[in-house]
């Protein structure tokens, strides 16, 4: 008695896949809430971050460039109808390229934008991180955005002995990421000649080692040479390693602490997008999302077991039992 098809399992199997490329072809898109970020995002472009003390694919690379490449990764991770904007640090404060757009329908040209950052594009050589950390955070918040700050938090000329200005904000008004690049060895800046050409390292003559702007320390009456009108800070030279640099993790950690930022090292681009979510103030926006490819999917899953995996697990089955000829020898 031959058995109807609707007994077979290979039955259900493609009349299942047939529904499913049904529901593939009129299955209207369905909308979605989900989580959107606005982003202004400024990188330090002074000398320090030309130093080659980090890798990037397995090679040395400079601090610039491994902020470029993550930065482009971070882009790339954000979801459509995110905004993403982005400026330079230089000297004390920050200057907006351009201010957040869709990151989707722009992102060739961020990409580009970001691909372009160069430490020519400097207008100073002084690098106050502090102040433009100060800087960054009303430009933000104009923008209604949230902050990221990459910088190597190399100060030069170093703070005074003070320490760090007074922030005149509200700590935490703005969330961000204040974003750590570098290595925690000292190696010594490059020097450039007036082309911008690398021409070699830069000695403790090249910068200075000191800051005297301001009231000199406590204790500047009893070094060589003091003068209180003439000579308030001593004339002896001052070697505090000024110029060596490497990532100044405290002092981020402390400027971070101030403006009530979250300090993040930078590592790999999905820690990046995760650190920044986890303090970041998301939008939430409705999407049209195409759910087609998914009962597509299950039907060409399906199909490659009715025509691959069975037809195949039947052969290894046939093999493994005993034939006619193989039964009548074992019963004569």
């Amino acid at each position: 008695m031959i058995r109807p098809a609707f007994h077979e399992l290979r039955f259900w199997l493609l009349a299942t896949a047939l529904l499913l490329v049904v529901a593939g072809l009129v299955l209207p898109r369905v909308k979605l809430t989900r989580d959107a970020y606005d982003t202004m995002a400024f990188v330090d472009i002074t000398s320090s971050m030309n130093t080659r003390d980090v890798s990037l694919d397995g090679q040395p690379a400079s601090r610039l460039d491994l902020t470029k490449d993550r930065l482009k990764r971070f882009v790339a991770g954000l979801p459509c109808q995110s905004k993403f904007g982005l400026g330079l640090f230089t000297a004390r404060r920050v200057f907006v390229l351009f201010e957040p757009v869709e990151v989707c329908e722009n992102f060739s040209s961020i990409d580009a934008a970001i691909s372009g950052l160069d430490w020519r594009m400097a207008w100073e050589g002084d690098s106050f991180i502090t102040g433009g950390v100060h800087n960054a955070i009303p430009v933000a918040e104009g923008l209604d955005s949230d902050l990221l700050f990459f910088t190597d938090g190399h100060e030069a000329p170093p703070l005074p002995w003070t320490g760090m200005p007074d922030f005149e904000g509200e700590p935490g008004k703005v969330p961000g990421l204040l974003v750590g690049v570098g290595g925690n060895a000292l190696v010594p800046l490059k020097k450039y000649d007036d082309a911008g050409r690398e021409i070699g390292d830069r000695g403790a003559d090249d910068v200075l080692q000191e800051n005297r702007s301001g009231q000199p320390p406590p204790d500047a009456s009893s070094r060589p040479g003091w003068h209180p009108k003439w000579a308030p800070f001593g004339d002896m030279r001052i070697n505090n390693n000024e110029h060596m640099t490497s990532l100044k993790e405290d002092h981020l950690k402390a400027l971070a602490s101030q403006t009530g930022l979250v300090y993040a090292r930078l590592n790999g681009a999905g820690a990046l997008l995760r650190a920044f979510e986890a303090v970041a103030r998301p939008r939430s926006v409705v999407v049209a999302t195409d759910i087609r490819p998914y009962p597509a999917a299950l039907a060409l899953l399906l199909l490659v077991i009715l025509y691959g995996f069975l037809p195949l697990s039947e052969r290894v089955a046939g093999r493994s039992a005993p034939s006619r000829t193989e039964l009548k020898g074992a019963h004569p």
